[in-house]
């Protein structure tokens, strides 16, 4: 017992380790950007307009001048007392501005994670059972298909298809445009979230597909599954007794794994469908040079995939009790 807590307490150190070397990398690249954060959100013309004075408030406002190193230890210490400061463009605490669009962006997160998860499992699982035959040419040849397919072009194919053609779909946002908050219900918002969750969802299938289907192959070949044939067993019982194990805990790796990808294709398909999420947040902070903004995303982004990769550790003990037992060596 105290080996496993010696293992979490190792993780959860290389977590904010890794937490920190982020930050400094995202101020870094925030630092060194050519864009200009009064001509971004004020304009030109307007700066034009502006007195001496005027400037150097809206200067003193975004830190323009500054020293890049004086910012960041700033940003930290408040950070590290439980403030991540206040946002220049939405001009409210950046934890309350997170707190929003995080919640918005769950919905399809979830549904992505799980739908390219559960689908992308069972369709290499059976390739591999059926390998060589139609049914894995199909499968194998829609995931590289798939996998070759940028997210923000299938995005923008779903939204004439369903949105613009048919008309089934809301074209974007999260909520009806036009609608009272009190008046949003649950179906309203699964429907503006259904086409880009299943955006992110087909776009993860591939990777886990392909994988679990080369490591359902070699279960097939092996030993103890050629014995299970000689014994008479059929296609579903030998996957259920001898293939579902072996191959849930590389799948169940590679779906924890796929956490950052599905928030760095969320950037995108939020963009093209509009959807106040947190990955359109993080675009408008870049592009308008909120710094305390885009520093509280991306800490709280790259938290959420270490904890999917520190769960995934934690759970490898419960799925395989060889990994529980050889655990005390970690």
């Amino acid at each position: 017992m105290k080996k496993h807590f010696l293992f979490i307490i190792k993780q959860a150190i290389r977590m904010i380790l890794l937490l920190v070397c982020v930050s400094i990398a995202a101020f870094f690249l925030v630092s060194i950007s050519p864009v200009d954060p009064l001509q971004a959100n004020v304009g030109q013309a307007a700066l034009g307009s502006m007195s001496q004075e005027q400037i150097a408030k809206l200067e003193a406002y975004w830190g323009v001048g500054q020293p890049p190193a004086e910012r960041f230890l700033a940003w930290a210490l408040d950070f590290f007392r439980g403030d991540m400061g206040i946002s220049l463009l939405y001009r409210r605490p950046v934890s309350e501005v997170i707190a929003v669009k995080l919640a918005n962006s769950i919905w399809i997160l979830a549904l992505a994670w799980l739908l390219s998860g559960v689908i992308g499992f069972y369709l290499g699982a059976l390739a591999g059972m059926k390998r060589g035959t139609w049914v894995d040419k199909v499968i194998k040849g829609y995931s590289l298909l798939i996998a070759s397919t940028p997210a923000f072009w299938l995005a923008l194919v779903l939204l004439m298809v369903f949105a613009v053609w048919l008309k089934l779909l809301p074209v974007g946002l999260s909520v009806p445009i036009g609608m009272e908050a009190v008046h949003v219900t649950l179906a309203d918002r699964v429907r503006h979230a259904i086409l880009p969750a299943l955006t992110l969802s087909i776009t993860g299938i591939s990777n886990i597909a392909l994988h679990t289907r080369e490591k359902m192959i070699d279960i097939m070949e092996s030993d103890y599954v050629l014995f299970a044939r000689a014994r008479g067993e059929s296609g579903w019982s030998i996957f259920r007794n001898h293939g579902f194990r072996n191959v849930i805990l590389p799948a169940m790796t590679l779906q924890f794994a796929s956490i950052s990808e599905i928030f760095g294709g969320s950037v995108l398909v939020e963009e093209i469908f509009s959807y106040p999420g947190l990955g359109q947040a993080a675009v408008t902070a870049g592009i308008g040079s909120d710094v305390p903004l885009l520093l509280g995303i991306t800490v709280i982004s790259a938290a959420i995939v270490f904890g999917g990769n520190l769960i995934a550790n934690l759970l490898y003990g419960i799925v395989d009790p060889r990994i529980r037992k050889g655990g005390a060596g970690l």
